[in-house]
């Protein structure tokens, strides 16, 4: 499977031209998952998978914009305006991917999911904006080829929130933590997404992840991807 990233950027102001969009990978020219701008339809995808209806994941959803998206497109739920959005929910055949949903902690005001993406004995989890999987979708990880997952936060605990009402948390993990997380189940991690503390200094920010990657036997310094 042969990866583009169409977008790194967080829900932040645009201060780097080359990390200026919004979030989005296409796969093999066929498959687009997260749709942060809408020049992304330029490259006219089969089919649209959507981790959460954020608008730096799904660029219509900010302040209701009005557009015609003819390209069908699938999330964790419905859309209520003018946008057709199918609920997807379970393990489905697209040509010769087979995709699964992948629950993810994330936002206490939408739905959030994961993709695992498998084909020709290759697996690929594209995860989105998150801060934990829960353990029971653990043995569905097992032998991924790469990780692409967010790094909005560097610190560790990232920013995570605790509802008062009802005790649920939202918010993003921090880098470290979803390292800890993802090096179970890999040895490929591809950061994107990325948060204020990239944007300060990116030499320096850059030189902190190889650091990391150092302290992280298990994790390759260089993704095959």
């Amino acid at each position: 499977m042969k990866i583009k990233i169409l977008g790194t950027r967080g829900e932040i102001e645009a201060s780097a031209p080359y990390h200026s969009h919004h979030s989005g990978i296409l796969l093999d020219k066929k498959i687009m998952f997260d749709l942060g701008e809408e020049e992304f339809l330029k490259y006219k995808p089969e089919i649209i998978f959507i981790t959460h209806l954020h608008p730096d994941h799904a660029f219509f959803v900010r302040d209701g914009k009005e557009v015609e998206i003819k390209n069908p497109i699938y999330a964790s739920e419905k859309y209520k305006n003018n946008v057709s959005v199918k609920v997807f929910k379970k393990s489905q055949k697209f040509d010769s991917y087979k995709i699964t949903p992948i629950q993810t902690l994330h936002s206490k005001h939408v739905k959030s999911q994961a993709y695992l993406i498998e084909k020709d004995k290759q697996k690929i989890l594209y995860t989105g904006d998150m801060i934990w999987i829960e353990k029971k979708y653990h043995p569905k990880l097992s032998n991924l080829d790469l990780v692409i997952t967010e790094s909005s936060f560097f610190r560790k605990g990232g920013m995570i929130r605790k509802d008062k009402i009802t005790g649920q948390l939202y918010g993003h993990n921090g880098v470290p933590d979803l390292i800890h997380l993802f090096e179970k189940f890999t040895k490929n991690i591809t950061l994107m997404h990325f948060g204020s503390w990239f944007f300060s200094d990116i030499k320096k920010s850059r030189q902190k992840i190889q650091k990391l990657a150092k302290e992280n036997p298990k994790i390759t310094k260089k993704s095959p991807w």
